[in-house]
């Protein structure tokens, strides 16, 4: 039978008693049929904290030992993508049991926390040393070189959005309710896309995309969208279109009918979305056409029409106006992928 605390405490302080008294371990384990051990862990708890009384403890020692943390650190820093179960398992090679939540407090409390990846286009290094001469190139363009150029890009805007990971607050047994749920349509209900162009003066024309795009309705687009924009926005006359390398964009009759029409433009690095601007137009516009809920297709079209004419002059302005901060951040990636 195990002893109570009160007669736990009793015996620790006549250990004290008879230790005080001038007599030594081995007496005082004779005396009162301890360990030796255990009458010198007494005594020498009373010596550090003058007490005999159980102290407050941290709480459970831990399970994961010095080395297994090490472990831990360096294959979750060598391989993110690493798993907690696949860690878990890793160290019961070592004869560390511990439970996978185990590991992701451990590693949480080393920086390491999981998150989801970001998506950012997969580079080659001719990819990023192209993107490095680029930002290095224009790093110190004058002013009147980005005010003075068009920017344009294509992007698909989903009848219902995006599907995204989100969460929700909710009781039990309340999952299925109309309010808890996020609603599916078969084949994602559609989807419209979209050519467009601004420049720091304000939102150009936006173009919708029908049917199969190829280098013929990209010139079209080009055609009747890009000279009424550049008036519309008053750029000079040596304003320069800024397109990115799509096979659409670059193939050979779109090359020849650029240079019959004289139109000029900027040599972009390919895998480069981070360095156009007008990404952040395009956030923007899904996220206003989005919070007006279309329900069909030609709702969507003429949204995406009315939400990009409401972009303010003021936003373009600024985005321009600091677009040498993304090249200082492509830099400073030695032409790797940036938070942009």
């Amino acid at each position: 039978m195990p002893r109570s605390k009160e007669i736990q405490e009793q015996m620790r302080t006549k250990v004290i008693e008879i230790y005080q008294s001038g007599k030594g371990y081995k007496a005082i384990s004779k005396a009162l049929g301890l360990q030796r051990t255990t009458v010198r862990a007494i005594i020498h708890k009373w010596q550090k904290h003058g007490t005999v009384v159980n102290l407050p403890r941290s709480g459970r020692p831990t399970k994961i030992t010095p080395r297994a943390q090490r472990q831990l650190i360096r294959e979750a820093t060598k391989d993110p993508r690493t798993t907690s179960k696949e860690l878990q398992a890793s160290l019961a090679s070592i004869k560390a049991s511990v439970h996978d939540s185990t590991i992701r407090k451990r590693l949480g409390k080393n920086g390491l926390h999981g998150r989801f990846p970001r998506r950012k286009p997969l580079l080659s290094k001719k990819n990023i040393m192209a993107r490095l001469n680029f930002a290095k190139k224009h790093l110190n363009d004058c002013q009147d070189f980005g005010e003075n150029t068009l920017w344009t890009d294509e992007t698909k805007v989903e009848l219902f959005g995006r599907c995204v990971s989100r969460y929700i607050w909710r009781k039990s047994n309340t999952a299925f309710q109309k309010k808890n749920i996020i609603p599916t349509v078969k084949y994602g209900g559609g989807s419209v896309m979209v050519w467009g162009c601004f420049a720091a003066s304000g939102p150009g024309r936006l173009a919708v995309i029908d049917g199969t795009m190829n280098s013929t309705v990209y010139q079209k687009i080009l055609k009747e969208n890009v000279r009424p924009s550049v008036r519309q926005l008053k750029l000079k006359r040596s304003w320069v279109l800024q397109q990115d390398n799509d096979p659409k964009h670059t193939s050979k009759s779109t090359s020849e009918w650029l240079k019959k029409n004289k139109m000029k433009t900027l040599e972009w690095p390919s895998q480069s979305p981070d360095l156009n601007p007008i990404e952040m137009l395009w956030h923007d516009l899904k996220k206003a056409v989005h919070a007006r809920k279309p329900s069909n297709k030609a709702e969507l079209q003429q949204f995406c029409k009315d939400e990009w004419a409401k972009i303010p002059p003021e936003r373009c302005n600024r985005l321009v106006a600091s677009y040498r901060k993304r090249l200082i951040a492509v830099i400073a990636a030695k032409g790797g992928p940036t938070s942009y």
